[in-house]
C-alpha cells in the first residue's frame, strides 16, 4: 500500500499540470505545488523537526495549511492540526499533551499561540517565503505503517482526546470517501471544512488522489461560498448540515448559477427532514450522500441516496461491519432487536479505524472492547437493515420512564413552515424526572399550542411531545456546525 507521500507524487506523475490549489489568485498544478512542498520539507528539516515528531497547527483553511500538511506527509512529521479559535490555555494543553516539537499558526490564531518554549511559526512571514525557493524534490520518508497525523476530539465532556492515525487509514479513507460519493478524476471540492476535522483532511486527500482542485475558503461565509461555488465550477460539496441551511439563507443563493454542484454530502451531524427537502429542492443534485462517521472510524455508515429515506444513514461503508447492542451492554453479542434503539458499535479490524486515543488509558477502557468500537451513539435497524441515528447515549431524554430520542423530535418541528432552527434536550422536572423541551429559532411568529398540534398531528407519540419551547435568537453550535446541547441545557444561549 502507498503511504500518502508516494500517493501525491502519484497523482503528479499522473497528470502535473491539473489544477491541484486555489487560494484566492494563487493557481498551482500539482508540479507547482509539489515544488513548494518539497520547500517546506526543507524548512521542516532545518527546524530540527524529525520523522516521528509531533507539530501542533493553528491555522484557517488556506495554501499555507494545505501545504504543510502534505509537507508532514512525506517528512514523516506528526501533523497535529487544532481548532484556530483555541484559546490560548487550551493551545498550552494541546502543546503539551501531544509533545509538540513547534507550533505553525496565521493571524486568525497569533494571540492565542503567543511566546512558547518551543518554535513559534507565523506562516505569514519567513515560512511563506521560504516555499518560494528551490529545495530538493521531497521524498517521502514515511511508510504506510507510520503515524500521519493527530485529530483531537472536540471534548465535549471532558479534556480533548487525542486520535492518533497511521498512512495507510487516512489514505483507506480518502479512497472510500471517494468511491462512497462517486467522484470522478478531476473533480473540485470547496475545502471549507477545517484541516482540524476529519471531514476537511478528507477532502483534501480525496481531491489529491483524483488530481482534482482544493479550493481554499479560510473560513465560512455564505456569500463567499456561494461565489467559489459558481466561479470556480465546484463539482462536489461536503458540509455539515448547518452550513447547508446557511446557503440556502443567503441573498445571494437565488441567482447563483451553482450547477456545477452535482454531488452533495453531509456528515457532522443529522440534517433534519425539513432541511433535506430543501436542500434536495435547491440543488437537485445527481447524489446526495449522508456519511456517518467519526474522527476515530471516518466511515460508519453510508447512504448515498439521502432524500430517499429521510433520516437514513444507510448501511455499513466499504470498510467497515457495524452493530447495534442494547442500551448499557458491554457484549457485542448482545444485540438489539429491529427497530429497538441501542449503542451503535463499529468493527476495530476495518481498514480507516483507529487503534486508541493519545495516552488515555481510561478513554480506551470505555470505548474499545472485544475489538470493537463503542460509538456512544444511539441508533436502530429497521427492517431494510438501514441504520437510523438518533443520538448520543448521554443526550437520550428519560421522561417518566421512557426514552425519548432528541433527534425524532427535532426532524418532526424542523417540518413546519415557521421553524428556522430547533434544538431538543431534557430538563429536570420533579416529577418527569426530565421534559422534553424544543428550542426553537423562529422565521415567523407561531404558538407553543400549533407547534405542539403540528408534532401531534404528524404521528409523534405522547410521550415525545415538547412539555417546554424556548424561543431563542440562535441555537448555539460549534465551529464545525454541531448542535451544542450542553450549551441548552446549561442556559449559555441567547434568547429571542
Amino acid at each position: 500500500m502507498f503511504d500518502l507521500g508516494a500517493s501525491f507524487l502519484a497523482s503528479v506523475a499522473r497528470d502535473g499540470r491539473a489544477e491541484a490549489l486555489v487560494d484566492g489568485d494563487l493557481h498551482l498544478t500539482y508540479e507547482a505545488w509539489y515544488r513548494r512542498i518539497s520547500a517546506a520539507v526543507a524548512e521542516l528539516a532545518g527546524l530540527g523537526i524529525r520523522k516521528g515528531d509531533r507539530v501542533l497547527t493553528s491555522l484557517q483553511n488556506t495554501a499555507d495549511a494545505a501545504t504543510l500538511h502534505w509537507a508532514c506527509q512525506f517528512a514523516g512529521v506528526i501533523i497535529t492540526p487544532v481548532n484556530w479559535r483555541a484559546s490560548a490555555d487550551e493551545i498550552r494543553f494541546f502543546i503539551e499533551n501531544a509533545e509538540a516539537k513547534a507550533i505553525f499558526h496565521d493571524a486568525s490564531s497569533a494571540e492565542a499561540c503567543g511566546a512558547r518554549d518551543i518554535p513559534v511559526i507565523d506562516v505569514a512571514g519567513n515560512w511563506r517565503a521560504a516555499l518560494s525557493a528551490t529545495a530538493p524534490d521531497a521524498a517521502p520518508m514515511a511508510g504506510p505503517e507510520d503515524w500521519s497525523l493527530m485529530l483531537y476530539t472536540s471534548g465535549t465532556t471532558g479534556r480533548p482526546k487525542g486520535v492518533p492515525r497511521r498512512h495507510r487509514a487516512e489514505r483507506a479513507a480518502a479512497l472510500a470517501h471517494i468511491a462512497q460519493n462517486m467522484m470522478p478524476f478531476g473533480d473540485r471540492t470547496l475545502g471549507v471544512m477545517p484541516l482540524y476535522h476529519t471531514m476537511g483532511v478528507r477532502s483534501l486527500l480525496a481531491m489529491s488522489a483524483l488530481n482534482g482542485s482544493f479550493v481554499c475558503l479560510p473560513r465560512f461565509d455564505a456569500a463567499a461560498a456561494i461565489n467559489l461555488i459558481e466561479t470556480e465550477r465546484i463539482g462536489s460539496l461536503y458540509l455539515v448540515p448547518t452550513l447547508y441551511h446557511d446557503l440556502l439563507a443567503d441573498p445571494a443563493f437565488a441567482s447563483a448559477d451553482l450547477s456545477a454542484a452535482r454531488r452533495l454530502g453531509y456528515a457532522g451531524a443529522p440534517m433534519t427532514d425539513g432541511l433535506l427537502s430543501k436542500v434536495v429542492e435547491a440543488f437537485r443534485p445527481d447524489s446526495f450522500v449522508n456519511h456517518y462517521g467519526s474522527s476515530e472510524v471516518y466511515t460508519y455508515t453510508i447512504d448515498q441516496s439521502a432524500a430517499t429515506k429521510p433520516g437514513s444513514a444507510g448501511k455499513a461503508g466499504l470498510n467497515q461491519i457495524i452493530r447495534v447492542i442494547r442500551l448499557g451492554a458491554e457484549d457485542p453479542d448482545d444485540r438489539a432487536a429491529i427497530d429497538e434503539e441501542g449503542q451503535i458499535i463499529a468493527h476495530l479490524s476495518g481498514d480507516e479505524a483507529f487503534e486508541g486515543y493519545w495516552r488515555r488509558p481510561e478513554a480506551d477502557e470505555k470505548s474499545l472492547k472485544h475489538n470493537w468500537f463503542f460509538t456512544g451513539d444511539t441508533g436502530r435497524f429497521d427492517q431494510d437493515g438501514d441504520i437510523f441515528v438518533t443520538g448520543r447515549v448521554d443526550d437520550m431524554i428519560i421522561t417518566g420512564g421512557e426514552n425519548v430520542s432528541p433527534v425524532d423530535v427535532e426532524s418532526c418541528l424542523s417540518l413546519h413552515a415557521s421553524v428556522d432552527e430547533v434544538g431538543v434536550v431534557g430538563l429536570p422536572d420533579e416529577r418527569w424526572g426530565q421534559v422534553v423541551s424544543a428550542f426553537i429559532k423562529r422565521k415567523d411568529d407561531i404558538s407553543e399550542d400549533a407547534l405542539t398540534a403540528h408534532c401531534s398531528a404528524a404521528g409523534l407519540p405522547s410521550h415525545k411531545l415538547p412539555r417546554r419551547y424556548v424561543f431563542v435568537a440562535d441555537v448555539p453550535k460549534s465551529p464545525v456546525g454541531k448542535l451544542l446541547r450542553r450549551c441548552l441545557v446549561s442556559g449559555d444561549y441567547k434568547p429571542e
